[in-house]
């Protein structure tokens, strides 16, 4: 999601339309907005590009309410914003599993749900441990000082998403350009139509790869389940988009997130260094602090909806703001301090319902694995003196670009 331009007027003839809210230059958020917001307006109009507004809905529990709403749907980059005029035949439409809804989306779940439970990601860790060690191996071997980001945590969660789904390494080269045009033109339109052909396309290619060749690997199972009538190619190609756009991205951010706020905290870092058996907590705790899912789940409603006092009109867009649901004072005691044995932590960040996170027990292992392979390798990893953080400021999803660190 891409707010408006900083200072240009909002759209529609709302006069109390918001600049969609965004972090202070050169850091990680949530918005300073978002805690104005809870407290006088948390069912507010918002701007966003093209024309368009959304309802930004910032309280714990109206968010936790409407990801589990039925009548609220997620719309494809087809069908949402709506244009002026006839409608044009923009070929395929992006459509994930996000975007599925009923028994194809229930069909599609069951069948991957096995590959990505707790247990089968379980059995997975010395895997996903082995890929994590390989690539820090080729970090501390360039020295100090290095960029966390490229050489760690945005190539770890794609390289285990690889392995496990069965989209070839080799081919990154071709596809994150690609994905990187398709992710802007969820709100810019035209060119991330024009990509969507090329992403079908590469999927439709990897499930004609693997009839012919398969592997062991989550696509080819799903391809098998095509022969039977369990599933339809399809909802196989929903699946290989939701892996190519969501798969790994958000769970690098989470972990470049994860470290850079770790590591501006050391005396935080030495305890989770020294004390491992506060992980499982910290983890949890690391993703109701990450303030990524700042406004990238966008709802439409198929009819009515009352929330926080307002009616959410039929064909209105909603955003749920995950990062500030989740630094609510009303559900979490001292919201906005980063506590690593916190208890009682029912966070949002994997969202609710029965489009929850398909991967969340992935997530977890792979925040769980990068951290504790950080610690064991570098102890005394530290933010590099002569050079800082890079940040995308117009983005929504806020984790930093460049993470220089020194050991």
């Amino acid at each position: 999601m891409t707010p408006q331009s900083p200072g240009a007027p909002a759209p529609g003839p709302e006069a109390d339309v918001l600049d969609f809210p965004l972090p202070p230059p050169g850091t990680m958020g949530p918005p300073e907005t978002c805690a104005r917001l809870r407290e006088s307006r948390p069912v507010t109009r918002v701007g966003l590009l093209m024309d368009a507004t959304a309802w930004y809905v910032t309280r714990y529990e109206d968010v936790r309410a409407l990801l589990a709403d039925p009548r609220l749907i997620r719309p494809t980059i087809n069908d949402w914003p709506p244009r002026p005029g006839p409608a044009a035949d923009d070929g395929p439409g992006l459509v994930t599993m996000a975007e599925l809804d009923g028994p194809r989306h229930l069909a599609l779940r069951r069948s991957v749900a096995p590959a990505f439970s707790a247990g089968a990601v379980r059995d997975r860790l010395p895997r996903i441990q082995a890929l994590a060690d390989r690539l820090l191996e080729e970090f501390a071997a360039g020295g100090p000082p290095g960029d966390l980001v490229a050489a760690f945590t945005e190539p770890f969660p794609l390289l285990v998403l690889c392995d496990l789904v069965g989209i070839p390494w080799q081919d990154r080269d071709w596809f994150l350009p690609v994905l990187d045009a398709a992710l802007g033109g969820m709100v810019t339109a035209e060119e991330g139509r024009r990509v969507t052909g090329l992403l079908h396309a590469y999927v439709a290619e990897l499930i004609a790869r693997k009839r012919s060749r398969p592997g062991d690997d989550v696509l080819t199972l799903l391809v098998r389940e095509t022969e039977d009538g369990t599933l339809t190619d399809d909802e196989v190609t929903a699946f290989g988009l939701s892996m190519l756009t969501v798969g790994f991205g958000i769970s690098g951010f989470f972990l470049a997130g994860s470290v850079h706020t770790l590591l501006r905290r050391p005396d935080q870092w030495a305890r989770l260094r020294d004390h491992r058996d506060l992980m499982p907590g910290a983890v949890e705790e690391l993703l109701r602090y990450m303030p990524v899912m700042n406004g990238t789940v966008l709802l439409l409603a198929t009819e009515d909806v009352e929330v926080g006092g307002q009616t959410v009109r039929a064909g209105d867009a909603v955003i749920p703001v995950l990062a500030s649901a989740n630094r609510d004072e009303s559900a979490f005691a001292d919201a906005g301090r980063l506590d690593l044995c916190r208890a009682d932590n029912p966070h949002l960040a994997f969202g609710r319902g029965t489009h929850n996170c398909v991967g969340a027990h992935l997530a977890r292992a792979e925040l769980t694995v990068g951290i504790e392979a950080l610690l064991d390798r570098f102890p005394g990893l530290r933010p590099a003196r002569s050079r800082q953080p890079l940040w995308d400021d117009q983005s929504v999803t806020k984790s930093p670009l460049t993470l220089p660190v020194g050991w």
